[in-house]
């Protein structure tokens, strides 16, 4: 059976940071590209950031561009997100999962706030 399994969420104030996980079993991580979506409240999904199988290749939405970071490490079956310089409009439910949505994890959420 897969499991996505997101952990790391969390309040934060703004201008703080936080390093999600995202622990994956079931499948063979390694060769999949890999992403993060979040969704806010009221809102629709948006995708965060995008990695490569290798962890060579990125991708980020302009909304975070310069504050988050996407990597992974396949002999871990672990894809990260850290997020830096956190703002209120970055509070979501976090959703890891595989490019092509085959499979998802069961979020985390983030909520900033002061």
């Amino acid at each position: 059976e897969v499991y996505l399994v997101e952990s790391g969420g969390g309040l934060v104030q703004p201008g703080g940071s936080l390093r999600l996980s995202c622990v994956a079993s079931g499948f063979n991580f390694r060769i999949y590209n890999m992403q993060w979506v979040r969704q806010a409240p009221g809102k629709g999904a948006e995708r965060v950031s995008t990695i490569d199988s290798d962890g060579i290749t990125t991708d980020y939405a302009d909304s975070v561009k310069g504050r988050f970071t996407i990597s992974r490490d396949n002999a871990k079956n672990t894809l990260y997100l850290q997020m830096n310089n956190l703002k209120h409009e970055d509070t979501a439910v976090y959703y890891c999962a595989s490019v092509g949505s085959t499979y998802w994890g069961q979020g985390t959420q983030v909520t900033v706030s002061s």
